[in-house]
């Protein structure tokens, strides 16, 4: 089977762009393709990223899905389970480790949920 060569003109609206214009054209073809991609990792997440993210954090990785798991029960996991360790240990000016495991043990996630539903009220 012989494929028919039709390259020549498959490119003649290519054909009058400088190696400049074709290299711009190169990358606004691959933002176009690249851009969704994007856009859902900035609202997507899976319990394996926020596992991987909180054991790159230092946590063992039975403390991180631990932290994982409460933070899918809670419903928060949407803001990033390193975020919200971060963010516990930022308020109460405490070690990350140590916010880390107070959340693997059970503690002050009403304190996070107060604080994310407070800043989602603020923005309304």
């Amino acid at each position: 089977m012989e494929r028919a060569d039709d390259f020549h003109e498959r490119r003649k609206h290519l054909a009058s762009m400088s190696e400049a214009e074709l290299e711009q054209r190169f990358w606004q073809l691959c933002e176009e393709l690249v851009d969704p991609m994007v856009e859902l990792a900035y609202g997507h997440t899976s319990p394996s990223v926020e596992r991987s993210v909180l054991m790159r954090m230092g946590f063992s990785s039975m403390e991180a899905k631990t932290i994982v798991e409460s933070a899918i029960d809670h419903e928060l996991i949407g803001k990033g389970a390193g975020h919200l360790v971060y963010k516990l240990a930022r308020e109460r000016n405490m070690p990350i480790r140590e916010a880390g495991l107070a959340l693997a043990g059970g503690a002050h996630w009403d304190e996070l949920k107060a604080f994310f539903n407070k800043g989602a009220a603020d923005e309304s």
